[in-house]
Order: structure tokens, then sequence, then C-alpha cells
């Protein structure tokens, strides 16, 4: 049933969106428009697609198993014009193909470990299907309060620093939830949701928010054996309040998400910028991060928990740098203490810390240092390149409670180049991104804390067109 309606409603979108274009290239044709018509009111409304192209592959050292994959998709949405001068609705489906791929469902010989980047492509619970990979997205009503201010309530993309649409894979993560934004003050603006359900990036599902957690490999607990919180969290939902100030050379976020009978994760946000002299400018920015444990951490049972109780994190994240028209460079720095292991489910969202680096994270580790310098090139405005170096210094694999996912010290260096088309393939762009990791510390002539981790070269290939 899903598929019919999914399959409906998109071609229903598409043969519209195409009556729209084909009423517009004869409206010289007509003598006279019923502006009272149903037609006439939709077709105010506003049309929107994405279509995407992602090749992926990774090479693992010696005989360590190797992968690919290439996918593309392409889904179309629409949104209404405001209706009694306060209420829109929107709505947007996709669906997506396995055009070719190793055999994501096959474990490495030597580990005995699944594949980790390329099945995220698709399905990540049914990495054999090639062909049904479909998704109903976004479902929702707003309200507009005021000039700028409104609530929306449905399937949406989430915009937080904690749960957002990471979007590297074919498609981002996504909520379905009630969204309060007030930005009707000048320098303030004030954001406030509730999550009920989220269908994460690399599934085509919704779940329950604690049905989410455990999708991903979810790494050993505190004494070394595997997890076992993946379906056996309660949790009623997430609650997420946010302000942004803004004045002057000075911004200030404060975020705070409650994450019920789980976690509680409170983050603070300030950057200064100096004025601009001759198109160039100075940044300066500082994180600080504080998290604790809420309830059981999800369950009575401490070996079925999510977080156990009494535990927590602090982090603390720094930045400095200098923009400019052409080339930006910034130094970075993280630290998670030695408290305990931040935790945040992989299924939500990117790391917002200054020293996030594309293709890795630094979740479920405590005790760790980062260090990290980015620098950015535009040679004209179609073209950016990128390049970053990363050095990541973990607890040791075997410390289990600081080490999550057994992730030994390693270095990262990303390399990027960004092509945005103009003229008659105005929104088309193409990203190449190659990624390189390299141990740095010890990992026991283990295979299991090599492979997929470290000692690797990374490929992205991805075009995206948005229309």
């Amino acid at each position: 049933m899903r598929k019919v309606i999914f399959t409906y409603v998109f071609w229903l979108l598409l043969i519209s969106s195409l009556k729209s274009f084909g009423q517009g290239i004869h409206a010289h044709h007509e003598v006279s428009k019923d502006t009272n018509s149903l037609n006439h009111f939709f077709g105010k409304g506003r049309f929107y697609g994405h279509a995407r192209s992602f090749m992926s592959g990774t090479i693992n050292e010696n005989e360590l198993s190797d992968y690919h994959a290439w996918g593309v998709g392409a889904g179309i949405g629409y949104e209404t014009p405001k209706f009694f001068k306060h209420f829109q609705v929107g709505l947007s489906g996709f669906f997506m193909f396995n055009l070719m791929s190793s055999d994501l469902k096959e474990l490495d010989e030597k580990t005995n470990q699944p594949n980790r980047y390329e099945v995220g492509l698709f399905d990540i619970e049914r990495p054999d299907d090639h062909e049904d990979l479909d998704r109903l997205e976004e479902l929702f009503f707003r309200t507009h309060l005021g000039k700028k201010s409104n609530i929306t309530i449905g399937r949406q993309i989430p915009l937080t620093p904690f749960i957002n649409p990471q979007d590297g894979r074919m498609r981002p993560t996504l909520v379905e939830a009630a969204v309060f934004e007030y930005k009707e003050m000048k320098n303030l603006n004030l954001h406030a949701e509730y999550i009920w359900r989220i269908s994460p990036r690399s599934t085509v599902r919704w779940y329950k928010t604690a049905e989410s957690i455990g999708i991903y490999p979810s790494g050993v607990d505190a004494n070394g054996n595997p997890s076992k919180y993946a379906n056996e969290l309660e949790s009623d939902g997430v609650l997420i309040a946010g302000a942004n100030y803004q004045k002057k050379n000075w911004s200030a976020q404060v975020w705070n998400m409650y994450n019920e009978n789980l976690l509680n994760t409170a983050l603070l946000k300030i950057e200064w910028k100096s004025n601009t002299i001759n198109g160039k400018n100075w940044l300066i920015g500082g994180q600080i991060l504080d998290q604790k444990t809420i309830g059981n951490g999800g369950n009575v049972d401490p070996k079925k928990a999510y977080a156990l109780v009494g535990s927590g994190a602090n982090i603390f994240s720094a930045r400095v740098g200098k923009q400019s028209l052409k080339f930006d460079w910034y130094i970075n720095a993280t630290r998670i203490t030695d408290r305990g292991r931040y935790l945040m489910p992989r299924e939500w969202g990117r790391e917002s810390f200054y020293t996030f680096m594309p293709r890795e994270r630094n979740e479920g580790f405590g005790d760790l240092t980062a260090l990290t310098l980015n620098t950015y090139y535009k040679p004209e405005k179609h073209i950016k390149l990128e390049m970053s170096a990363g050095y990541f210094k973990l607890p040791d694999v075997k410390n289990f409670a600081l080490n999550k996912y057994g992730m030994p010290t390693y270095s990262q260096i990303n390399m990027g180049v960004t092509y945005q088309f103009d003229h008659y393939l105005k929104g088309l762009s193409m990203l190449l991104l190659v990624v390189r990791k390299d141990e740095l510390g010890e990992t026991y002539n283990n295979d299991r804390y090599i492979f997929n981790k470290v000692n690797l070269t990374h490929l992205n290939l991805i075009v995206n067109y948005h229309y």
C-alpha cells in the first residue's frame, strides 16, 4: 500500500507540474483566466525537484574487501500558496535505484564485518534491494504567524545542531515533528520542536524516535560486549529548544535537546567576526557541550540501555580563521574530556563540532583530542577547491568505556572539488571528494580495528540537479 500511495502522489505531482508548464507556454492564446478556479490557485504554488547520482568506492588495505556502488534517484515536491492568508501545505517524494554495486550484504572474510559506506546509499536494512526504494518524504501543514514566524506540523527536513539532514548519502534524514520558529525580533530568533518519528538517511521507513536508534552498527558497551540496545529502548520522543542572537560582529546560539528517558544535551556556541577590510575578515568561535543521562538511559536493564545511569560527557571546540572572497582557512580544535563517552545517535545527524570532517564521526568517544585545518579556494565563481587535514587522538581501542567503535588514533585528509554549472544548466552541480585515513594508534594486529576505519581511501562522485 505504501508503494501504491507514493507512486500515485509522485505521478500526480509530475503531471500537474507539466500541465502548469504547458499552460505557461500557451498563455498567450488565453483571452481570460478564471482566478477563482482550483487550477489557478494551485498554479500559484511552488513545484521543486531534485535528481541525484552518487558513485562511491572504498579501497581497504591488503586482502580486506573493497566496495563500490552507484545510486541514482529523483524526486519532486510541491508547496501550495498561502490560503486564508496564513496556511500552507507541502509534500514531496523521492525514489532511487541501485544501478550497480558490490554485494553489499556480503561480510568481509577476514573480519566478518559488513560494508560501511556504500550500503548507506540505499536501504541499510535491505542491502540487496536494488529497485523498491522510495519514500514519501515531506507531508506538512504550515501556519504562518506574523511576517517571518511559523508552525510546521508533519514530515519535514530537520535543521538543528543535533538532528539534521547529514547529506552524505543518497537521501537525508527527515523527521515527523511539530516545529515552531519565531523570527519577529530584530536580533533574536527562537526555535522549538517536538519529534515523534524519524526516517534516518540510508533508510526508507519511518520509525519512532527510540526505534531509530541502533539501525546503524552500534559498537560495544562499556565492558566490550556488543551493544544490545537496538529495538530495546523506551522513550516518548525528543524535545529541542534553541535561541540564536546576532548583533553587529557577535553571534550566540543556545540549544538543548531533551531525549526523554535517554539523554539531555546542552550546547552553547559563540562566534565573533571582524569588520571586513579589503574583502577579508577574521572569525573566532567557541562551543561548549554538556551531556547527561536521564531516566534509566533507555532500559532498566543496563545491558540494553543506550546510556549508563550517572554517565555524561563534556566537550569544548574552538576555531580561528580568516575569510575572503577567494580563500578561506580555519584552524580547529575539539576536546572531549575523559568524563565519559559523547553519545548522539548516528542515525539522526552529523556533528556540529568545528573539527568535523565528512565521512567520519567522533561520536561514541571520550578522552578525545582533535586538531584540523580547513582550506577553501574559489578561483572563480563556479569552482570551489577544498583541502582539509585532521589528527584525531583517541583512547586505546581496548578502552571500551571511552571507545565505543574500536577506532584507533588516526589521521585524515579530505580533498574536494565542487563545480556549479550556470546558464541553461543552472541548478546542476558536481562534487568529487577523496578521503584518505591512516592509523596512528595501536591496532594489536587485529584487522577488525582497521577494516572500513583506517588505512583506506574513499572516493565519492556526486551529481545534483535542483529544479
